[in-house]
């Protein structure tokens, strides 16, 4: 593999995806932000979206922009459906945060498989989800199975099989391990606790806009995932939930507010639950900032998620190619998955001083993130991020190391999300 920055710039020039990086503001203020992962970038066209709500819809329209803004959750639903996550109309809904929409599945889930009285989910999956499984166990007297997980490459397929049998109600997963990047088959996950007799609720956070989720292909029953990463929806964006069509009218959700309510608006005195995913909404939509997120929506299901998977696994695979041929000699390790299909769009290094590294890559220009114990994250977004992006960065990654300028910074962390 020809790892100079020549070549580099020659995926750039043959990169498909090549035009979508002028629609995002701040691409070329010098900045390499390999942070797409935590928090996208703004696209060019949020601003005038968000004032156009703003100034006409509110300012000049005021209670009469109801109409368009009661179906903002099902509108943008659906293009995620479509163009991001392999689902059907009427399958996602655009609603809460990531924590409430996995509570209320979570929920709604164990209800549904009733006599089973365990969670099961990963040991080092996303801290809210673990949280929140054991927060429902312990409401509702059932028993949670952590499985567990190699820190670097992944869940073991055999491993979660060892933990299902007929006690076990709902399985909580990530499709991507926010830590190392690691991606889990979602369909052969599905199958098997399918055959176990339980739901499975996938966390998408760290694969919506990056891998192809196929959620219909699959046969997936439940799943939630934030906007603000990959899909570039703003910093706490609303989130979104799938229910298969099939499971729609067998569950309900345990917070049962008026927007989740048949014909909310004969403010009837007893609860129904609407029709559909209508029912797993609660209150008003953030009215504001789901604009943003329309717009971050559209703009990945235009980019296409076929060709986003395969940049970011060729933006990756440059990375760990260029961490081998670098910095192995400086005591760094790749701690994500090698093999591209068993990898989301991010790749975590492991070194002893990967604190310290981090903030000499950010004094240097570069924004990566960090993840304990000891891993230095890097998430190349395919949306906007070059090629020479990656290069360089990696390159005054060897600097700071074979400058050992990382050494003057201190062990105290600052508070990360």
């Amino acid at each position: 593999m020809d790892l100079s920055r020549a070549a580099a710039a020659a995926l750039d020039d043959a990169d498909p995806l090549a035009g979508f990086r002028s629609r995002f503001a701040g691409v070329d203020d010098g900045l390499l932000y390999m942070d797409g992962n935590s928090l996208g970038r703004l696209p060019v066209e949020t601003p005038a979206a968000v004032a156009r709500v703003v100034e006409e819809e509110w300012g000049r329209g005021l209670v009469g922009s109801w109409s368009s803004w009661v179906e903002q959750s099902r509108r943008i639903g659906d293009v995620l459906a479509a163009g991001v996550l392999g689902a059907r109309p009427g399958e996602v809904l655009v609603a809460d945060t990531t924590s409430v929409d996995l509570y209320k599945l979570l929920v709604a889930g164990a209800d549904a498989r009733p006599g089973r009285d365990v969670l099961v989910c990963c040991a080092d999956d996303f801290p809210t989800d673990r949280y929140i499984v054991a927060g429902v166990a312990q409401a509702r007297g059932m028993t949670v199975r952590e499985v567990d997980a190699h820190i670097d490459t992944g869940l073991d397929l055999d491993v979660l099989t060892a933990a299902l049998d007929e006690r076990v109600a709902v399985v909580v997963l990530s499709q991507v391990a926010y830590r190392s990047g690691a991606l889990v088959d979602l369909a052969e996950v599905t199958r098997l606790a399918r055959d176990a007799g339980a739901l499975v609720l996938w966390d998408l956070s760290h694969a919506a806009g990056a891998v192809p989720a196929d959620l219909t292909a699959a046969g997936a029953d439940l799943a939630v995932g934030c906007t603000y990463k990959y899909l570039n929806g703003g910093p706490g964006a609303p989130a979104f939930l799938y229910v298969r069509q099939e499971l729609q009218e067998q569950l309900r959700q345990p917070i049962w507010g008026w927007f989740g309510q048949r014909d909310q608006f004969d403010m009837g005195t007893a609860y129904d639950p609407a029709d559909g995913v209508d029912r797993f909404a609660v209150g008003t939509p953030p009215v504001v900032a789901m604009a943003a997120v329309e717009v971050g929506a559209r703009l990945t299901a235009e980019a296409g998620i076929g060709r986003l998977a395969a940049k970011g696994q060729a933006l990756t695979g440059l990375l760990v190619a260029l961490a081998d041929a670098w910095l192995a000699g400086d005591g760094v390790t790749v701690a994500s998955p090698r093999e591209a299909a068993r990898r989301g769009s991010h790749v975590s290094l492991a070194h002893p001083q990967a604190w310290q590294l981090t903030q000499a890559l950010v004094d240097r220009g570069v924004v990566p993130d960090f993840r304990t114990p000891d891993r230095l994250r890097l998430g190349p977004a395919p949306l906007y991020t070059r090629f020479v992006d990656v290069w360089d960065a990696m390159d005054r990654l060897r600097t700071v190391l074979a400058e050992g300028a990382h050494h003057g910074y201190p062990t105290a962390r600052r508070r990360v999300t």
